[in-house]
């Protein structure tokens, strides 16, 4: 196929690369009809070029259309070569001052709070660097997309509109010039006819909507027949549907699929087949069928070829005038003039409104182009910004309806220019004036919420799916309005109040349909059937809540507008309520001779609703009059008078009723949705237009009207005026002992209603209510959320509303009323109330819910115990009230509210007749301390000759009336006062008595009977003496029983830890302790410590017992017992690794013997320390099993382990593990012979020790040659060639018992399978070599830990560290008595060839690539298999001590030959010591050896430096294994931190200190090994600089560095795109902190194969980077991601703080972000510690949740 397609394509090329630009751009200059020319041009060239196959080659495409069909158009515009015409264009022009840099997904935007019109104004990344707004408190987040850079536009910023670079370009801005004077007249012409041919062409192609024919003038001679299947996007089906429908319909792959799938979503649209018309027609078929089930199907269209081509290529133009313009200004502008040029047919004709309203037609890819022309055309030129804002907004109906039906996402639609249009404010008045804009809105908002009830409501019953996402379109109107509003006029004229009055008008419309939807009626008998839908309206409220807030803004900025809404608001109120007495019978009510008309109306019986905007509206505009003191300066303009209180409070006091009814559990049988209505109107996202008005609203009534006549009316729609009124009636009312829910019922109202007229008094901080400014307000919300606990920041600015600018105001107080405390290591930073404003508390603060009520008052009684002050929580100081609701107090004396407070009072006195309680006290004494405050103000701030008419302390004194004669309320509460049952209450009463003194004191400052007042305080001192005493008595008793109770509890404790002793030294070890063995060792302090060799430290057998955690048996660890064993952790790690790209090719076939030195890969062992028995452990894991295989059957939710790999959870602390290590005695003491005096040397055992493998390697050969004959005589050969004393063929017996061998089987087969990937063979010879891996490389990880902190070496490690060092260190040793004896010593013989040579072995590694401390540990711990064999009395520690010198040495020369860079100057003033001299001579002889090739020889100072410095690690590693294998305690000096330790390691580890002797000693046979290790060729070529190699000491890994800020981590990653979806902004950019890399997380383009499975780039990157493990951090979230293979994984948070000590995972508050060093610590930490895997087995065990994520995805 492809063969016979290559040389049409180059034919065509030809034809096409031969036609020459300049040639084309004169003919059409010498043209009459250009038009014609040009379209002929195009109708032969563009399907020439373009959709010639079934896949597009963009790059192909786009330079044939540059040069045969943009390069003319280019040539004409210049009238020469453009290379040159544009530079000239671009000198003559201006740069601009505006930025206009359009924002791609995902890039940092930068808003200023301080200096921001409003939050939509943002910065670049670039802009805001260089602005004053960098110091300023400003929100980082990160765009959508779409949005463009504000830079220079002065009217979006209150100051500081330029950065440095737009600055320089506004020094020459003269007024308004026109740029076309920058350009020559025939430019212009030129111009102006390209752009109108080529931008009308666009249009007309793009809004085409024929599937098989061209525009005429387009329309080519011959047409073929090809024809493509075009797939378009929408928003209804998902990935997977649409690529299961693709492999069905056009048999693709599932790669394929996905990559059409991709396309389609990225841009709007993709073909998926290539052919005729038939061969498309029936794909089209499939998918439509496949699709048209549950939703609407795809959309998918059968295109000619042709036409698809000229899309294209109409798609590249409008590119193509984007980036013309650019050049010029003039450009610019001539383009915004064809664009917005009335067409020929009248009306929306012009290029511009052909686009704008075939947007919904579109597809995305289309929509975004013509989107971008013209953000960088009409939005970016000032004079055609506003024509464009006008045809906008005379479009505006018709935009949003063909929004609402459009499917696609608010970003891709022409509707969401909005944002850049309405926040210009002289835009939006422009608008609102000549268009009306507010009105428009406002009807169009209405015209698309069609459901009515009868009354004209809004009905949000019987809600479809298709409504409910039509009405979440209709909200982006909402947002429009808001847009309108968000900046406040400054001068008003006259057309401005007309207009916005007309919008007012509207508004009032839209709120009118809102006041009382959704009613609701009490439930009586049996349930709600059906929750009614509740939600739609309450999203409106909230949606509307700012507008609502701006509207009242708006209002209060001009009088004449104040007073003309407050009159519309009013007439519209008395609309809602025409039928308000209708059919209400009326009836009267009296109490205490007082009484007043009202309507008979119970709320629990009739229909009520929460929803009253217009109420609502009417009470903030009531608080401006007052606010602005328009209600004292024209009150003949304000219908004051024909306001009726009653009607106003009516339905407010209803809707309270209701909250009150609710909360005394009268509606139970209503359902959710109705304690969700009442949650969400006190939340605080609406109770600013809800709650907070109903009460300003009563406020209002209530100062209006005589406060007797509102009480009653209040009791009577609480139902409770029956109790009041009747005298006696609550003793009847109990002695009939009702129900018992009635009872409660009753009494839970009367608290409410005494609750609600503590806030109409209370509540005055609003402005215009109380005399009182914004800052106050807020500070007593602040000061109220801090009583109930400290709080972190983002908990205090979500507990404060926000404005409409998204602000709290919270910043510029908190100063003054809170301390902030920094964070710990975890944790948040925190807000703490300062201790003077404690004073304000006010216990029934509005705003609190019930459970932060007694959360509070406990918090602030505990506060008084602390400071030892008496624990009354009296009502603050209030300030006065504006003169508008002045009259408010007097409801405090009024009869009926006396009366109620007696009656109340009267109840609790004879506490025993009445069902009161005793909340109902507390609210009463409130009440009372609120009028004693009051009247203290009054008489403290009286003028001069003023009477004060607020007399609530005489009026508390008189008792009652004639007939019943109650006592007075003043009498009643020193009754109470000694009540027994009251103790709570005591000291509030006390106060107020107090308080009532120092009135009566003041008011009788002026009269004179001086006695009476006296005796009353003799008394009340006496009381209170007497109350003292009995106080302390009753603590004293207190005091003395709680000492008893702790004195048993210390007891019990005590006896509890001498019972469990084991347990509790288990886990006091787990902090410090070098575990329980050591600490008792009986070792002579003065002894010098040697860990190994002849003359090494004997210690005394210590026994071990040790308890199993399952059955609690206490056990010895005996050799012939039944085997105790640790939980473990294996997991492959890369932490140590030098070098990452390493990677095992054939896991199957790799050989493990020699670690290389870069340790690319290793095997680490953790455990948390818990020990069982072996068989326990057995049985456990079994149970384990058998709970999975029933899991999978029932259902299947992830667990946290992976059961089918051997995982299980720790049966104590939960811990991740998956198999276990055997507990052993030391094994050397088992397998070690007694020792002979004369042991051989050095040399004389390297001797012996290669005898010994010849022979053994001569009988494995006899072995495996069949041939009988030949192995007779080679028997008595090799009988002659035995070293003396040695037999190979004895077996030795293994000392260990069953369980035991078992278990070593058990942990070796654990060790291979998860260290090389492979299945589990216990025979396989690499399991030995695994083991000895698996110790090394853990013992190297800890020294590197240990180090990096500077911590010593042997201090005080947590107790399972050194359990599990210990376990690991004697299983290692142990292990070689379960494997094949022959495969040990074949592995000890190869790896004593690498230091020894030995002529059998060919492909060694050479000394370079080889890590000592791995070759230690093999040599050590293989070496028994050959010594078991030897009785010749070599011991076995002779040999340790032999290995260990040679592998030093060998180190020794390693870093001679790759670490000893000269550093110049430190010569002169270090004496040359002997160490010095030693170390020359030995750099001399490998000098010689190496043939010169060594660089020139450095000092020795330096030359020691540099060994001392690269041994330090192996020496650290080397005493660690040492101690735990042989037991030999560690030396004091060395449990130090600080000092280098380096003498004190080389005695412990019995070497010279000067450790050049070890070659000085064994001269004859080291200067031959030294020859033979650097004669190999690679030693040569790292000489000869044609490799590396590692150099030492290592560095240590650390995770990447991460940038202080964190916007610059934004910024990088908004710059990177997806490696394989061309060019395309990434998702999910997700940084590996390992290596630095960015991966494009959670997405299918990026996923690829691993073992059979799909997989998403972090879970493939943590097994190229992390070997399984690995750490993320992802940057638009700013959370850091752990993952461990394909099934384990948890989020973390992140180490990134913004000023108040917080995370922002989500990037949610868009605070600036810091990076916190420590933070970051401590995950660098984890990783170093290998507790990643442990991490996130914990997080998903806490949170069952983070289970069913599937983190291959990610």
């Amino acid at each position: 196929m492809a063969s016979e397609l290559e040389p049409e394509v180059q034919a065509i090329d030809r034809s096409l690369l031969e036609c020459s630009a300049e040639e084309t751009a004169g003919k059409w200059l010498q043209a009459t009809d250009l038009t014609s020319e040009v379209y002929q041009h195009l109708a032969h060239y563009v399907p020439k070029i373009y959709c010639r196959g079934p896949n597009p080659f963009p790059q192909k495409e786009d330079m044939l259309a540059q040069h045969v069909l943009l390069g003319p158009m280019e040539w004409y515009l210049c009238g020469e070569d453009p290379a040159f015409g544009f530079p000239k264009l671009e000198q003559a022009n201006k740069p601009s001052h505006l930025c206009g840099r359009v924002f791609k997904v995902g890039e940092p935007t930068y808003s200023c709070r301080d200096c921001a019109v409003d939050p939509t104004c943002v910065l670049c990344m670039e802009c805001f660097l260089g602005s004053i707004h960098r110091d300023h408190r400003y929100r980082m987040t990160t765009s959508g997309g779409g949005g463009f850079c504000d830079c220079g536009d002065t009217e979006a910023w209150k100051e500081g509109p330029y950065c440095q670079k737009h600055e320089l370009n506004t020094s020459e801005i003269e007024e308004e010039e026109d740029p076309l004077v920058h350009l020559s007249v025939d430019v212009i012409a030129r111009t102006y006819n390209i752009f109108a041919i080529m931008f009308r062409y666009a249009v007309e192609i793009l809004t085409w909507e024929k599937e098989s024919e061209l525009p005429a003038d387009l329309e080519m001679e011959e047409k073929s027949d090809t024809y493509y299947c075009m797939l378009f996007n929408d928003e209804v089906h998902t990935y997977e549907q649409v690529i299961y429908t693709l492999q069905k319909a056009v048999n693709c792959t599932q790669k394929e699929a996905i990559g059409f799938a991709t396309t389609v979503d990225r841009d709007g649209r993709r073909s998926v087949r290539y052919g005729d018309f038939q061969y498309c027609e029936q794909a089209k078929s499939v998918i439509v069928r496949n699709t048209s089930r549950q939703t609407k199907p795809l959309k998918v269209q059968v295109m000619h070829s042709s036409i698809v081509a000229h899309q294209n290529f109409g798609l590249k133009l409008l590119s193509w005038l984007g980036s013309i313009i650019g050049y010029s200004d003039g450009l610019r502008r001539i383009l915004c003039q064809v664009g917005l040029q009335e067409g020929p047919y009248g009306e929306n004709s012009c290029l511009v409104d052909r686009l704008m309203l075939s947007d919904s037609k579109l597809w995305k890819g289309a929509r975004s182009v013509y989107h971008q022309l013209f953000m960088s055309s009409l939005l970016m030129d000032l004079k055609y910004k506003k024509l464009f804002a006008i045809r906008f907004a005379k479009n505006y109906e018709r935009l949003q309806s063909d929004y609402v039906t459009d499917d696609h996402d608010r970003e891709f639609s022409i509707a969401d220019l909005s944002v850049q249009i309405f926040t210009v404010p002289s835009l939006a008045r422009m608008l609102i004036t000549e268009e009306n804009l507010m009105t428009i809105i406002i009807k169009t908002f209405m015209d698309h919420l069609r459901h009515r009830d009868a009354q004209g409501r809004f009905q949000f019953e019987r809600y479809t799916a298709l409504q409910a996402f039509k009405f979440r379109r209709v909200q982006s109107l909402i947002l429009d309005l808001k847009y309108v509003l968000i900046s406040k006029p400054t001068e008003w004229s006259d057309e401005l109040r007309q207009k916005f009055l007309e919008g007012f008008d509207a508004f009032l419309e839209l709120l009118k349909c809102m006041q009382g939807m959704d009613p609701i009626t009490r439930q009586v008998g049996q349930h709600i059937e059906m929750e009614p839908e509740w939600e739609a309206a309450f999203t409106l409220q909230m949606k509307l809540t700012h507008v609502i807030s701006m509207m009242q803004d708006w209002c209060a900025l001009d009088e004449k507008v104040l007073i003309e809404a407050y009159k519309k608001c009013l007439a519209v109120l008395m609309q809602c309520h025409g039928g308000f007495t209708d059919g209400e019978q009326p009836i009267t009510l009296s109490i205490c001779g007082h009484s007043v008309e009202t309507i008979r109306y119970c709320v629990s019986q009739e229909k009520v609703s929460i929803h009253l905007p217009v109420s609502r509206l009417l009470a903030g505009l009531h608080v401006l009059l007052s606010k602005s003191e328009v209600a004292y300066k024209f009150p003949e303009l304000l219908p004051l008078s024909e306001l009726s209180p009653p009607m106003l409070i009516e339905h407010p006091l209803r809707c309270l009723v209701l909250c009150a009814q609710v909360h005394a559990g009268m509606w139970r049988r209503n359902g959710f949705s109705l304690v969700n209505q009442i949650y969400y109107y006190h939340n605080v996202k609406c109770r600013r237009e809800m709650f907070d008005k109903d009460i300003v609203m009563l406020q209002t009534g209530v100062s209006m009207m005589d406060p007797n006549h509102f009480l009653m009316i209040m009791l009577s729609r609480f139902e409770l005026y029956q109790i009041f009124s009747t005298p006696d009636y609550g003793k009847r009312f109990s002695s009939e002992i009702t129900h018992k829910d009635v009872v409660q019922q009753n009494n839970t109202l009367i608290e409410e209603m005494l609750y609600l007229i503590i806030m109409l008094v209370g509540e005055r901080f609003s402005p215009g209510v109380g005399q009182v400014n914004t800052t106050d307000e807020i500070k007593r919300e602040i000061i109220h959320q801090l009583s109930i606990k400290p709080m972190a920041h983002s908990e205090l600015v979500k507990s404060l509303p926000e404005d409409e600018n998204k602000e709290t105001g919270m910043e510029s107080v908190i100063e003054a009323v809170a301390h902030f405390k920094k964070p710990g290591l975890t944790g948040r930073g925190m807000y703490e109330l300062k201790p003077e404003c404690t004073k304000e508390f006010n216990l029934y603060f509005y705003h609190f819910s019930r459970a932060e009520q007694s959360k509070a008052e406990e918090a602030q009684r505990k506060l008084k115990r602390q400071n030892r002050e008496d624990t009354a929580l009296p009502p603050p100081v209030l300030p006065p009230f504006c003169p508008l609701f002045a009259s408010l107090v007097n409801i405090l004396q009024s009869d009926v509210m006396l009366c109620i407070m007696g009656t109340i009072l009267q109840w609790a006195v004879e506490h025993n007749g009445y069902a009161w309680s005793e909340s109902m006290l507390q609210r009463v004494l409130h009440l009372i301390g609120m009028a004693l405050q009051e009247e203290k103000q009054h008489l403290e701030n009286v003028m001069e000759e003023h009477v004060v008419t607020f007399t609530f302390t005489q009026k508390i004194s008189k008792p009652g009336e004639a007939p019943n004669n109650s006592p007075s309320i003043l009498a009643m509460l020193e009754t109470l006062q000694n009540a027994p049952y009251l103790e709570v209450h005591k000291d509030m009463i006390r106060w107020i008595l107090k308080t009532f003194n120092a009135i009566k004191k003041i008011r009788e400052s002026s009269s004179t009977s001086p006695v009476a007042e006296t005796e009353g305080t003799i008394m009340e001192e006496s009381s209170r003496d007497k109350d003292k005493a009995e106080r302390k008595r009753k603590a004293e008793i207190a005091r003395l029983r709680r000492e008893k109770i702790m004195a048993q509890m210390s007891e019990m404790q005590r006896h509890f830890i001498d019972e469990n002793k084991e347990l509790f030294q288990q886990t006091l070890e787990l902090d410090s302790s070098t575990s329980a063995v050591l600490d008792n060792s009986p070792v002579v302090s003065d002894v010098k410590l040697i860990a190994l060799g002849p003359a090494q430290t004997q210690v005394p057998e210590q026994r071990q017992f040790v308890t199993c955690i399952l059955c609690q048996e206490e056990q010895e660890v005996k050799v012939e017992s039944r085997a105790m064993v640790l939980a473990a952790f294996v997991q492959r790690s890369t932490v140590l690794s030098k070098n990452r790209r390493k990677f095992i090719q054939d896991p199957e076939k790799y050989d493990p013997l020699f670690m290389h030195p870069d340790l690319s890969c290793g095997t680490h062992t953790g455990s948390c320390g818990h020990i069982m028995h072996a068989h326990c452990w057995q049985r456990y894991f079994d149970s384990v099993q058998a709970k999975e295989q029933r899991r999978q059957q029932r259902l299947r939710l992830h667990t946290s382990y992976d059961v089918e790999n051997g995982e299980f959870l720790c049966p104590l602390c939960e811990c991740l593990s998956n198999t276990v290590i055997p507990l052993l005695l030391p094994p050397r003491n088992i397998f070690n012979r007694s020792n002979f005096s004369d042991q051989p040397n050095l040399s004389q055992w390297i001797r012996t020790i290669s005898q010994q493998i010849k022979a053994l390697q001569v009988l494995r050969k006899e072995e495996s040659t069949p041939n009988t004959a030949s192995s007779k005589n080679s028997e008595n050969m090799g009988e002659l060639q035995l070293p003396e004393g040695f037999r190979p063929n004895f077996h030795p017996k293994n000392p260990y018992s069953e369980s035991i061998k078992e278990m070593l089987t058990t942990f070796g087969t654990a060790t291979y399978k998860v260290g090389l990937k492979v299945h589990p063979n216990e025979e396989d010879p690499r399991v030995p070599i695994m083991c000895w891996g698996s110790c090394a490389y853990t013992i190297q990880s800890i020294e590197r830990i240990l180090s990096d902190e500077d911590k010593p070496l042997f201090g005080p490690l947590p107790c399972r560290l050194d359990d599990c060092l210990r376990s690991l260190t004697r299983f290692a040793a142990a292990h070689w008595t379960v494997a094949s004896l022959s495969v040990v010593q074949g592995h000890l013989c190869k790896l004593f060839a690498s230091l020894v040579p030995n002529d059998s072995y060919e492909d060694l590694p050479c000394i370079l690539d080889i890590d000592m401390f791995h070759l230690l540990v093999g040599l050590v711990l293989a070496f028994p298999a050959l010594q078991c064999q030897d009785f010749s009395g070599v011991s076995l520690s002779t040999g340790d001590l032999h290995i260990f010198h040679l592998v030093t040495m060998a180190h020794i020369i390693q870093i001679l030959l790759t670490s000893c860079t000269e550093e110049n100057g430190m010569d002169q003033e270090n004496p040359t010591g002997e160490e010095e001299l030693a170390v020359l001579a030995l750099y001399k002889t490998i000098h010689q050896y190496t043939g010169s090739a060594l660089k020139e020889i450095p000092s020795g100072w330096h030359l020691w430096k540099s060994i001392r410095a690269g041994i330090m690690p192996f020496l650290k590693c080397s005493a660690l294994f040492f101690h735990y294998l042989n037991g030999v305690p560690s030396p004091p000096d060395i449990q130090v931190s600080g000092l280098s330790h380096f003498e004190h390691l080389c005695n412990y580890l019995s070497l010279p200190t000067n450790l050049i002797c070890l070659f000085q000693e064994n001269n004859e046979i080291m200067n031959s090994l030294i020859e033979s290790w650097c004669h190999n060729s690679e030693v040569k070529r790292y000489l000869a600089s044609e490799r590396d190699a590692i150099s030492y000491p290592r560095e240590s890994n650390k995770l990447i560095d991460l940038p202080e800020d964190y916007s610059s981590l934004i910024n990088q990653a908004s710059n990177f795109s997806c490696p394989k979806s061309g060019g395309d902004k990434s998702r999910a950019p997700t940084l590996c902190l390992v290596c630095g890399t960015l991966l494009c997380s959670q997405s299918y383009c990026c996923q690829t194969e691993l073992e059979g499975e799909d997989v998403g780039a972090c879970t493939a990157h943590t097994y190229s980077c992390g070997s399984g493990a690995g750490i993320f951090l992802r940057v638009r979230e700013c959370q850091v991601l752990f993952l461990a293979g394909k099934t384990k994984g948890c989020f973390y948070s992140p180490p990134y703080l913004d000023d108040y000590g917080e995370t922002d995972q989500g990037l949610r508050r868009g605070n600036p972000l810091h990076l916190c060093k420590e933070r970051f610590q401590k995950i660098q930490k984890l990783w170093h510690q290998h507790s990643i895997t442990e991490e996130i087995g914990h997080a998903q065990e806490a949170n069952q949740t983070l289970v069913g994520i599937d983190w291959q995805h990610l």
